[in-house]
């Protein structure tokens, strides 16, 4: 559980602004649940997700995302890793993997967060900001996700990472704006399962 709570390039909690927003969210909670709801509620509502709002820079650093107060899913996900680490609570990456059309491809990557509560364990939170059609809150232990996992190409990856995944870095560190961004989601291969019977000839 320490990896979960270390500060590194991505999730640098130790940066001093990162560390008094934290403590400040902190302020008057008496649960580690209350603490979590507060940092998730902060970084959903006052943290503009970039595509949504075109807001540049492209962030990706937790302490880029509060100081330009804009972020892809992605980087506002390290931004609530941080501020959950710093508080002494366990928290990690997720990600999805969704269409980006109505259906089938393309795909892309959507990253949201896992926090460790006492009384639930592992509960998933997906802070990228709310709008029309995207109600995520936080309920635990029922999860309230952002976007449903529909096609058959979807997935909802069950692995909590302690890092970013190198393909989101890339995403987000060497394109200088939102719109090319956009245009060059990170996203990853999946391998599709076969059933196979085995009273097959």
């Amino acid at each position: 559980m320490e990896r979960y709570l270390g500060s590194s390039e991505y999730i640098d909690w130790s940066h001093p602004l990162v560390t008094a927003k934290a403590a400040e969210l902190a302020q008057d909670c008496h649960s580690d649940e209350a603490v979590a709801k507060r940092c998730f509620e902060f970084v959903r509502d006052a943290i503009q997700h970039s595509w949504d709002y075109r807001r540049n820079p492209v962030t990706c650093k937790a302490s880029e995302v509060l100081i330009h107060g804009t972020g892809y899913c992605y980087a506002k996900s390290h931004l609530l890793a941080a501020l959950l680490r710093a508080n002494s609570i366990p928290a990690g990456l997720c990600y999805q993997r969704l269409t980006i059309g109505a259906d089938g491809p393309p795909f892309c990557l959507h990253g949201l967060n896992a926090v460790y509560l006492e009384n639930h364990g592992w509960y998933r939170i997906d802070a990228r900001g709310n709008k029309p059609g995207v109600a995520a809150a936080f309920h635990p232990p029922t999860e309230a996700l952002a976007f449903p996992v529909l096609s058959p190409a979807e997935r909802d990856f069950p692995e909590i990472w302690v890092e970013p995944l190198p393909v989101v870095v890339r995403a987000l560190t060497e394109h200088q704006t939102v719109e090319q961004v956009n245009r060059n989601l990170p996203d990853i291969e999946v391998i599709q399962s076969k059933v196979f019977n085995a009273d097959a000839s």
